[in-house]
C-alpha cells in the first residue's frame, strides 16, 4: 500500500468554510489588550490565520510576507490577524523582532482554533497553518489551508479580498 503525504491536508468537517459567519471571540493582543473580533465585522474586512509557533522558520517567513503586503491589505479595506496559543509576551517578542504592523493575537488554550475547526497536521504534532478572508458582513469569502507553503497565505488572501471589491 502507498501512502502520499498530502501538502493541503483536508479541513475538519466542522471547519468553518466559505459562506459561513465568521465565529466571534475576544483574544488579548500582544499589549495585553482583549481585541473583539466582533468591533470589526461591519466596518472592515478581515484576514484571520492561525500558524503553529511564534519564532519558527515557516511561522516567520509567513508573518513577514503578511508584514511586507500590510500596505496592500490597508488599501483592500482589511485588517490582519495571526493567531497561535504562544503568549502574550511571546507575541510581543515575535512581532518586535520582525517589525509586524498587525495584531497577534493569544490563543493558549486552543479555544478559537477549535472554534474555526483549524486541522493538526503531522499525525496531530503540529497546530494546522490556516487563513480565512471575512468580508465586511462578518462572511467568510475563502479559506487557505497550507502548512508547506507559508509566503502563499497572503498572496492568496490578496487574491480574495481583490476579488469582492
Amino acid at each position: 500500500m502507498i501512502f502520499k503525504y498530502k501538502t493541503n491536508p483536508p479541513l475538519n468537517p466542522m471547519s468553518v468554510k466559505k459562506g459561513d459567519q465568521c465565529p466571534t471571540f475576544t483574544l488579548k493582543n500582544s499589549a495585553g489588550e482583549a481585541i473583539s473580533i466582533s468591533n470589526y465585522i461591519g466596518k472592515k474586512k478581515l484576514v484571520i490565520y492561525f500558524y503553529p509557533k511564534d519564532n519558527t522558520y515557516g511561522c516567520t517567513k509567513q508573518a513577514c510576507s503578511f508584514r511586507d503586503s500590510y500596505v496592500d491589505f490597508v488599501e483592500t479595506g482589511a485588517e490582519v490577524f495571526g493567531i497561535s496559543s504562544d503568549s502574550v509576551d511571546s507575541h510581543k517578542a515575535f512581532a518586535r523582532s520582525n517589525n509586524l504592523s498587525f495584531q497577534l493575537l493569544s490563543d493558549p488554550k486552543g479555544k478559537v482554533r477549535k472554534q474555526f475547526g483549524v486541522p493538526s497536521d503531522l499525525f496531530g504534532l503540529i497546530p494546522g497553518r490556516v487563513t480565512y478572508i471575512v468580508d465586511k458582513k462578518g462572511v467568510i469569502q475563502g479559506v487557505f489551508n497550507s502548512q508547506l507553503d507559508p509566503k502563499k497565505h497572503s498572496s492568496e488572501a490578496l487574491r480574495v479580498l481583490k476579488s469582492l471589491e
